[in-house]
């Protein structure tokens, strides 16, 4: 059974919410250029660039790749530039930090302690994505409220610092995205076939069981579940933004 087929179920306002998720991405567009898209090419980013596609807006794209993330998940950057016409960019960690780090501590760091796993993600993920910000007024996440009790407040806009943080699927169920990727005939990654709802690295990412929630998967060793997270979503506040007229 596919992903598509486990998961597709849209909400009874679904269409409501695509409309008011693409006029979210269009007025960020207009008015928070430079926009970019950080594409983790989850299964709720590949929605927001197919609606990108769809658009036409001028908002770059890019992915963080950590030198950590499944092949399968790697795949997904030329689809995306075969289908879509669309350049991404790629940004790494840095290769002496990276390796400076695995040197002292060894391949396996994540699982001897939270603070080790906290800096490799740093490493990996926090620094990159700063340089991939650098100069953007705004940017483009696929969080949703139901992914995680983190996340059940996630508002379509936040103030990140001097930018602005547009979260255009915060509304979105589970059901709403599967069934948006299965009625496009979307590329997506194949290992949410295999039961990873979530994916992030391979050390930090295993399939879930049934019943178990859909973000149990990630960094599973890790008794608090506060803790669940890489360090990429949790520096907001909520000022208002440019687009606070969008309704919420």
């Amino acid at each position: 059974m596919s992903a598509v087929q486990r998961y597709a179920l849209a909400s009874p306002d679904f269409e409501a919410k695509l409309a008011q998720s693409q006029e979210i991405i269009e007025q960020a567009a207009q008015t928070l250029s430079p926009l970019s898209q950080a594409s983790s090419l989850s299964a709720e980013d590949m929605v927001i660039t197919h609606l990108l596609a769809k658009t036409g807006g001028k908002v770059r794209i890019f992915v963080l790749d950590t030198g950590k993330l499944h092949a399968q998940t790697l795949e997904l950057v030329a689809q995306i530039e075969h289908r879509y016409g669309l350049k991404v960019e790629v940004f790494k960690p840095h290769p002496d930090t990276a390796a400076a780090f695995e040197q002292m501590h060894g391949q396996r760091a994540m699982y001897q302690s939270l603070e080790l796993r906290k800096q490799c993600c740093t490493i990996r993920k926090s620094e990159p994505l700063t340089r991939a910000l650098a100069g953007q007024r705004g940017w483009l996440t696929g969080l949703r409220r139901q992914q995680s009790a983190s996340r059940a407040e996630v508002a379509f806009m936040e103030a990140d610092g001097d930018r602005t943080k547009v979260n255009p699927l915060a509304h979105w169920t589970t059901g709403d995205v599967w069934h948006y990727i299965g009625r496009e005939a979307m590329v997506y990654n194949r290992l949410h076939d295999e039961f990873f709802p979530s994916i992030g690295c391979a050390p930090c990412t295993r399939a879930v069981s049934l019943g178990e929630d859909l973000r149990s998967g990630r960094w599973w060793w890790e008794e608090a579940r506060g803790n669940k997270e890489c360090g990429l979503h949790t520096r907001v506040n909520f000022s208002m933004t440019p687009l606070q007229k969008v309704r919420t």
